[in-house]
């Protein structure tokens, strides 16, 4: 086994112990005062400097002491939580009612606490520095990474390099997958607002009904991708909200949804949002309704450096084996990482959570969503030996 590895497997119960801690005390966007402080706390436990960036978010720094600084390589975990019920049972369910890690940034900040406490005990071994990125607000619309950026995170000193992970519960624990290229989705976030005169249930041809406006352009809508993008290549249009009307017998006189749109690639992001501003016009148009519409860019495509995934790659079959090392694929989720990866060649990667014997099979986002904690571990073996390989120049 690994020696890194092992070492991470001695100190698991401590790993576990943390990642419990956070997942019953979850907290939101830009308000993880708790989880920070434990950061800092822990951090300071083990003799490694760190200051307050982005409000909520720490950074730290260890730096070798064999030889001069050359490089400086980043690792990065997100922090915050999703405002969803948890519907777990037992000890290990979040104790804020409506709050809870159902994306696994409780595991992300374990991991790579326990990375810091492997890099910091082998300071002898390398020169240069490992910068360590706890990022709040990955959840939210405008993400916490890019206050972090602006607030001078990848410099003084200049960070080279970056690497983070994500649980994936698709993979099973012990195993972690990567791919090269785009691997996470653009977003961008539209809201429509069509508005009418309303009226009498019973006299339809003296209104202008918004309610059938806004159906037939969640309908229509659905055409964008299916006639519009290449069967080869990838893109959604999700609504996730439709409101309007407050009684069954009144056309009501304005209706509202909102949704997403997430892309692949940076030509097809530009047809579909101009398709869809295109297409949702021509309706309310035809359907003789006003209609005020928005569409705010969110998080770019993240991409994966090619030499930063071959590094990673080879590091994960020295520490697993590379049998354990599967290959990754695209997917339309999101992920501010992009920011980082945009600012440094980065590799993003997946780490197995998923253990079917112990029923731990559902989705992140999911309101029952958990982990197998020998994963953990795992994904602070991995962070470690990418940091004190890429110090070292392998």
């Amino acid at each position: 086994m690994n020696d890194i590895l092992s070492e991470a497997n001695s100190f698991s119960p401590w790993l576990s112990a943390i990642r419990r801690d956070i997942h019953r005390h979850p907290e939101l966007g830009f308000k993880e005062e708790r989880t920070a402080s434990l950061v800092e706390r822990t951090l300071g436990e083990l003799g490694i400097a760190h200051r307050r960036t982005a409000g909520t978010g720490v950074t730290a720094l260890i730096e070798g002491t064999a030889g001069i600084a050359a490089r400086c390589v980043g690792l990065r975990a997100d922090m915050d939580a999703l405002p969803i019920q948890d519907a777990k049972s037992g000890e290990l369910r979040s104790e804020v009612d409506g709050v809870t890690h159902a994306c696994g940034h409780d595991a992300h900040t374990a991991c790579l606490l326990g990375a810091s406490r492997l890099i910091a005990s082998r300071r002898g071994e390398f020169a240069g520095a490992v910068k360590l990125i706890f990022q709040p607000a990955e959840e939210t619309d405008t993400g916490g990474a890019l206050p972090m950026i602006r607030e001078g995170v990848l410099e003084a000193p200049h960070v080279d390099s970056l690497f983070g992970l994500h649980v994936d519960p698709g993979t099973p624990v012990g195993a972690v997958s990567l791919a090269r290229g785009f691997i996470n989705a653009a977003s961008d976030m539209f809201d429509v607002i069509i508005s009418g005169g309303g009226g009498h249930g019973a006299y339809p041809h003296k209104t202008t009904d918004v309610l059938y406006a806004a159906c037939q352009c969640v309908s229509t809508l659905q055409s964008i991708v299916a006639r519009n993008v290449s069967p080869v290549q990838s893109a959604v249009v999700t609504v996730g909200l439709l409101q309007s009307g407050t009684v069954r017998n009144v056309i009501p006189a304005a209706a509202r949804f909102s949704g997403i749109i997430r892309t692949l690639d940076p030509e097809v992001r530009e047809l579909v949002v101009r398709r869809f501003g295109e297409t949702v016009r021509g309706v309310c148009s035809a359907l003789g309704v006003d209609v005020s519409l928005t569409v705010k860019p969110g998080y770019p495509m993240l991409r994966n450096d090619e030499n930063a995934s071959d590094f990673i790659r080879r590091v994960a079959a020295d520490v697993i084996g590379e049998e354990n090392t599967l290959r990754g694929a695209p997917s339309l989720g999101v992920e501010d990482f992009a920011y980082f990866a945009e600012a440094r060649p980065s590799c993003f990667f997946n780490l197995g959570v998923r253990n079917e014997e112990r029923g731990i099979i559902h989705p992140l986002h999911s309101e029952l969503f958990d982990i197998d904690e020998s994963a953990l571990p795992l994904g602070a073996a991995l962070l470690a030996s990418a940091a004190i390989g890429y110090c070292q120049n392998k």
